[in-house]
């Protein structure tokens, strides 16, 4: 087994290889003469620091107060735009309110019209019912009357015909003519007696 061991002290390098538990060392020993790669020199410090303070300067100067009032307009303009966002929110909500209002208003009216014109038409529906029945009436009366008047004309003309033949078959059952007056008294008694019952 070989074992490889490094150690830096100062500019020289040590390195020591062992072959395994017992076997023999070897050392090398080699010189270095070049510059730390790792650790930075004076001259490299003060000018990352110079640039560092010269740069902080610009920015804290110039670079911030510009970066600044950027951010304040900028606030300042998201803040208005949240304001009149609020504001045109309130505004609409008013808006829908009153649109309710006026639509409960509209509602109320729309109903009330329909209830006059429901009564109207109520009305008006009445009083055709009731001019169609006054026409039926007087139709009917008038009817009763024509029907009153021919049946009293014809009335007549049926006591009229009875009585002949009642004189006509009294004259061929009895060999005799019957009185007028008579015969005529009794056609119209039964004629009255019919059309009471």
């Amino acid at each position: 087994m070989i074992i490889h061991v490094t150690t830096w002290r100062g500019q020289l390098v040590h390195a020591h290889v062992q072959s395994g538990p017992g076997g023999s060392a070897v050392t090398a020993a080699q010189g270095s003469t070049g510059p730390n790669p790792i650790s930075p020199e004076g001259k490299e410090l003060v000018w990352g620091a110079g640039s560092f303070l010269v740069f902080l300067i610009i920015m804290r100067i110039f670079l911030f107060p510009r970066l600044r009032k950027g951010m304040n307009a900028r606030y300042d303009g998201i803040q208005a735009d949240h304001e009149y966002a609020e504001s045109t929110r309130t505004s609409a909500r008013a808006d829908v309110a009153q649109y309710e209002l006026d639509l409960v208003e509209i509602r109320a009216q729309a109903a009330m019209r329909i209830d006059k014109a429901r009564q109207t038409l109520d009305a008006e529906r009445t009083a055709a019912i009731a001019q169609a029945n006054a026409r039926t009436a007087q139709q009917r009366s008038v009817a009763e009357a024509a029907a009153n008047a021919a049946r009293l004309a014809i009335q007549d003309q049926i006591a009229a015909a009875v009585a002949t033949v009642a004189s006509r078959t009294t004259q061929i059952a009895v060999g005799k003519s019957p009185d007028s007056a008579v015969v005529q008294r009794a056609v119209s008694q039964a004629m009255t007696t019919g059309a009471q019952s």
